[in-house]
C-alpha cells in the first residue's frame, strides 16, 4: 500500500503539473534572450505586405540590419518590444506543448520497448500540446505582434495600431471587440503550434537518439541537448513559417467599426492574397530572422528543458 502511494505521489496529477511548469518555464528563459531577433522576424513579415516584390520601400533588409535601424531610429529599449506579451505567449504555448509531450514520454504513451520515441506517437503528443498551447497564447501573440510592429514613423511597416503596453493592450482589445477580438488570428495559430511542435520535438529526439547510437556527446546530456536542439530548430523553421507569416498578418491587420478585419476575412483569404500579391516566396519572408531567433531560442529551451528534468529526476531520488 505505501509503495502504491509512493508512486501516486511521484506520478500523479502533482508531477504532471510540474512537468508542464518546467516547459513554461525553459520558454520564459529562453524569450529574454531571443525577443530582439523576433521584433525583427516580425517586421521582416510585414514589410512589403499585400505589395508585389520591388514595389515597396525595403526599411529591414535582413536580420543585423533590422537590428541596427531599430536601434538607431528608436533606441536599443525598441529591441525588446512587446516582451512582457512574448514571455506571456511562449509561457502559455510550451507548458502545453512540452508539457503534454514529457507526460506522455514518461507515461510510456510514445515509446516503444526498445525505449525509442515513436514517430508518429511522437508528433501527436507533440501537435496536440502545440495547438492546445498555441490556442491559450493567442490574446498574447495578437499583442506581441502589434507592440512589435509598432515603429517610428520612417521605418514603419504594416498597420500602426496604438497600444501603450501588454496589459493595456489586452484590455483596449477586450473592451473595443470582446473574447472574440482575443483571439483574432488563432486558426493559423492551431497548424503553426500544431506543425512546429511536431517537427521541432520529434526530430529533437531523434537527432539525440542518432547521436547516441552512432556515441557522439553520449556521456556529455547538455552537448547531447545542445546539437539535437539545433536540427531541431531547422526543421520547425521550415515547417512553421508559413503559418507563422499569416498569424503575423491577421494578428496585426486594422479592423473596422464592425471589428472585422480590413485586409483579410480569415486564414484562406490571407493565403490566397498573399500568393496573389506577393507570390509563393511571401511564406518565407522572414525565414531568416525565424531560424536565427528559433535556432538560440530551441537550444535554449530545450538545454534549459533537459537539464530542468535531469534536475528534477535528481531530486525525486
Amino acid at each position: 500500500m505505501a509503495g502504491n502511494m509512493t508512486s501516486t505521489s511521484k506520478d500523479g496529477v502533482l508531477r504532471d503539473v510540474t512537468d508542464m511548469a518546467m516547459g513554461g518555464i525553459s520558454a520564459m528563459f529562453a524569450t529574454l534572450f531571443t525577443n530582439p531577433i523576433e521584433v525583427v522576424k516580425t517586421r521582416l513579415q510585414l514589410q512589403g505586405e499585400l505589395a508585389a516584390r520591388g514595389k515597396h520601400a525595403v526599411f529591414y533588409r535582413n536580420v543585423p540590419h533590422g537590428l541596427f535601424v531599430i536601434g538607431r531610429a528608436e533606441g536599443l529599449l525598441a529591441l525588446q518590444s512587446g516582451l512582457p506579451a512574448m514571455l506571456g505567449f511562449q509561457f502559455c504555448l510550451n507548458t502545453f506543448r512540452l508539457g503534454v509531450y514529457r507526460i506522455s514520454e514518461r507515461r510510456g504513451l510514445i515509446t516503444g520497448t526498445d525505449g525509442r520515441v515513436s514517430v508518429v506517437g511522437g508528433a501527436i503528443a507533440a501537435g496536440l500540446g502545440g495547438a492546445l498551447g498555441s490556442i491559450a497564447g493567442t490574446p498574447f501573440f495578437l499583442v506581441k505582434t502589434r507592440l512589435q510592429a509598432q515603429a517610428a514613423k520612417a521605418i514603419a511597416v504594416g498597420h500602426q495600431h496604438t497600444h501603450s503596453g501588454t496589459f493595456n493592450a489586452l484590455k483596449d482589445i477586450y473592451r473595443r471587440e470582446g473574447v472574440k477580438g482575443l483571439f483574432r488570428g488563432v486558426y493559423p495559430q492551431i497548424p503553426r503550434g500544431a506543425v512546429g511542435s511536431s517537427s521541432q520535438m520529434v526530430s529533437f529526439a531523434y537527432a539525440k537518439q542518432w547521436l547516441r547510437d552512432r556515441d557522439i556527446c553520449a556521456t556529455s546530456p547538455l552537448m547531447l541537448s545542445f546539437l539535437g536542439a539545433n536540427l531541431g530548430g531547422i526543421v520547425m523553421t521550415f515547417c512553421l513559417n508559413p503559418f507563422d507569416v499569416m498569424a503575423t498578418r491577421l494578428s496585426n491587420q486594422p479592423v473596422d467599426s464592425n471589428n472585422k478585419g480590413t485586409l483579410y476575412r480569415g486564414m484562406s483569404d490571407c493565403f490566397l492574397k498573399m500568393l496573389k500579391s506577393e507570390g509563393a516566396g511571401a511564406f518565407y519572408k522572414g525565414v531568416g530572422a525565424n531560424y536565427l531567433r528559433l535556432g538560440p531560442h530551441t537550444v535554449l529551451l530545450l538545454v534549459c528543458w533537459d537539464q530542468l528534468k535531469i534536475l528534477e529526476e535528481f531530486l525525486r531520488s
